[in-house]
């Protein structure tokens, strides 16, 4: 299988739009980048991460989502990937790179992929014992901003969130980012540096979390995934205790360990 048979087309935004319109296209393609270009030039990926991480700072202090330029939150983490080349070679520099891969002939946009799309075409096999990592934890106290750093120090795009040895919820970059906009949309300037500062992760978590086991067949745990859209998903042992946590990286790069 190559790269152009499991490709698909990007949202696209140029990097003079404002945030507040690419978290609107976001939630209208239930995605969580978008493609950044400047007169149809590739310019870059931007990420719900990184829209956290612009909307969350105090260098922009009263300005709303949509007074801030896509420009200030572009990233450069992707990979350029021929469409002839094939996914084992695909999928080492998806997992090595830690970004996008973007296909492309010339300087032409061909397409993307992205985890999702190797998730949707390759085959995996195991258990979630075998691809889960240690989780890094929030509790329902801690303060919204706290963990937004511990977010962008580690890498991580979502965290799920113990209270006295119990997983209660999930705590996500888009939590984060929807938070951080109504924020600056809302409350007066010269109050949203408190208002930011006072948020707690209870504020804004989702209650609701989908689970899995550390026996869960890891078929199983990609098709929640897939389903519900999610980038990770606790795992439970089966006394119910929280110990380890998937994320689809975590799949891919297993593939790519075993390639």
């Amino acid at each position: 299988m190559k790269v152009s048979e499991i490709m698909v087309d990007p949202v696209r935004i140029e990097k003079s739009e404002d945030i507040s319109h690419a978290l609107d296209l976001m939630e209208k393609y239930d995605t969580r980048r978008l493609m950044v270009t400047s007169r149809g030039t590739l310019r870059g990926i931007l990420t719900m991460r990184n829209i956290a991480r612009v909307l969350g700072t105090s260098r922009k202090p009263g300005l709303s989502a949509s007074s801030l330029h896509v420009a200030t939150a572009v990233s450069d983490a992707y990979t350029e990937i021929s469409p002839e080349a094939d996914m084992e070679s695909a999928i080492s520099a998806l997992q090595q790179q830690r970004g996008i891969l973007f296909a492309m002939d010339g300087d032409k946009i061909l397409g993307w992929i992205t985890p999702n799309e190797v998730l949707r075409t390759q085959t995996v096999f195991g258990f979630a014992a075998e691809y889960m990592n240690k989780p890094v934890t929030a509790a329902p106290g801690d303060r919204v901003v706290h963990v937004r750093r511990m977010m962008m120090d580690q890498d991580i795009g979502r965290l799920p969130v113990v209270e006295d040895y119990q997983l209660v919820g999930i705590i996500t970059e888009k939590d984060i980012a929807k938070a951080m906009r109504a924020i600056r949309d809302l409350v007066p300037a010269n109050q949203q540096d408190t208002r930011i500062k006072s948020l707690l992760t209870a504020d804004i978590m989702n209650r609701g979390v989908k689970t899995v086991y550390t026996n869960s067949n890891i078929v199983e745990v990609v098709n929640l995934m897939l389903k519900h859209g999610y980038g990770g998903i606790p795992v439970l042992n089966l006394d119910g205790d929280l110990v380890g946590f998937i994320t689809r990286r975590d799949i891919v790069g297993k593939m790519s360990a075993s390639g």
